[in-house]
Formats: structure tokens, C-alpha cells, sequence
């Protein structure tokens, strides 16, 4: 079945949106979690329902239009909700993709605050998004964001912070890039919403452990 009418606008309207983004969260990151989020929903038995593969498909294209942390023009937040008006989205598609978007987050859960009464296309969708977070494609991504913000790659006198508050997480002050996959990064293996996504992702946080050992040893002169 090909793409409808408002998915191909969807696609062109982020890829507008993201253009001035560093690579780490341009328009590649969300076709991937697009197929990614696809993908999860099929495995999780949703290819029954049109309308929870359509309400997957726009949350995940949509889902970074408007970052705080890309935050160019206060109006940028409510460029999704005016796109599905627009588009004339039946009601509660259109509840259930803003509020997919807005939960995405890492920095919502932080301090344990977890809805377990999440939906599945919640589920795969963010699942989808914290996968290509992790494994070699998220350390690639880590590490283009870092440089996009002029941190340093690693610093031993810079701990990671523990028990991070939302606020803290936001502010990323002083931090290394290393060190976010500590306060984050390994963190999210343990948070995936889906069987699809707990499966996924084990081989991927597998790989960043090996690829961090690799790093300090070498960083120590070790390797």
C-alpha cells in the first residue's frame, strides 16, 4: 500500500523543519526511527490496525519538529498540532499523536517518573527513537552532537552525574560527551516499552559497552 496523501506532506514538512540541525538529529534520524517505529509495530501485531500504523508513522515523523533542544522560534512548537488540523486528522488520531510526541523524552522520565499505562503505539514509537540512540549508529550520533556543542570528548576529573533531576539533565553543564553515555545512553536499554524494542536492543547497548572499554583503554594507553 503506498504512502497517503498527509505522510508525504508529513515527510516534507520535517524535512523542512530539521534542515538547519546538526546531523545527530536531522532528517536521516527521523526517516530511520520512522522505519524503525514501523517495523517495531508489525512485530508487536498492529498491521491489523490502520489507524494505529498511521498514528505510528506520523508521531514518529513528527516527533522532533520543535526540540527544545533545536528551539529557534517559540511558534515551532505548535507547527505539528497546526499540521494535523490542517490536515483535517480525525480527533482522537490527532490526541493520540500529540501525546506520543510530547512523552517522548528521556528527560520525562528521569527520577523514575514512568507511565506504565502507555499506549502501544507510544511503545514502539519511542522505542524506536531510543534505539537509534544506542548501538553504532547513537554513538555516531553522540559524538556528532557533542561536537556540534564544542564539548570535550572525555575529561576523567568530570564524573558523570548521578541521580540527575529533569532540570539538571537539560542544562548539561560542563558535561563530556563520554559521559552522556553514562547519565543516558546505557540507561535505555532498561526502558524500552516493547518486546521488539527489549530485543533490539540488547545487541546494540552490547556494542556500546564494547565500544567504551575500547575507548578507555585506549584513552589510558592500555590498547
Amino acid at each position: 500500500m503506498g504512502k497517503s496523501e498527509t505522510v508525504k506532506k508529513a515527510e516534507k514538512l520535517m524535512v523542512s523543519a530539521m534542515k538547519a540541525n546538526d546531523a545527530s538529529h536531522d532528517a536521516s534520524h527521523v526517516f530511520r526511527v520512522r522505519d524503525l517505529a514501523l517495523s517495531l509495530a508489525l512485530e508487536e501485531g498492529l498491521s491489523s490496525s490502520p489507524d494505529s500504523m498511521e498514528i505510528v508513522e506520523l508521531a514518529a515523523l513528527l516527533h522532533d519538529i520543535g526540540d527544545y533542544k533545536y528551539m529557534r522560534d517559540p511558534s515551532e512548537e505548535k507547527i505539528v498540532e497546526e499540521f494535523l488540523e490542517a490536515e483535517n486528522v480525525e480527533g482522537s488520531k490527532k490526541i493520540k499523536i500529540l501525546s506520543i510526541i510530547k512523552g517522548m523524552g528521556f528527560k520525562d522520565e528521569i527520577g523514575g517518573q514512568v507511565d506504565s499505562k502507555h499506549s502501544i503505539e507510544f511503545g514502539v514509537v519511542q522505542d524506536a527513537d531510543r534505539l537509534d540512540a544506542i548501538g553504532a549508529i547513537g554513538i555516531a550520533r553522540c559524538f556528532t552532537f557533542g561536537g556540534s556543542r564544542s564539548s570535550v570528548l572525555h575529561d576523567p576529573s568530570i564524573q558523570p552525574r548521578s541521580d540527575l533531576s529533569k532540570e539538571q539533565y537539560i542544562k548539561k553543564d560542563k558535561q563530556t560527551t563520554v559521559n552522556h553515555f553514562h547519565e543516558k545512553l546505557l540507561k535505555l536499554k532498561d526502558l524500552m516499552k516493547t518486546k521488539a524494542g527489549q530485543r533490539r536492543a540488547e545487541k546494540r547497548h552490547k556494542f556500546m559497552e564494547d565500544f567504551l572499554k575500547e575507548f578507555y583503554d585506549e584513552w589510558d594507553g592500555r590498547a
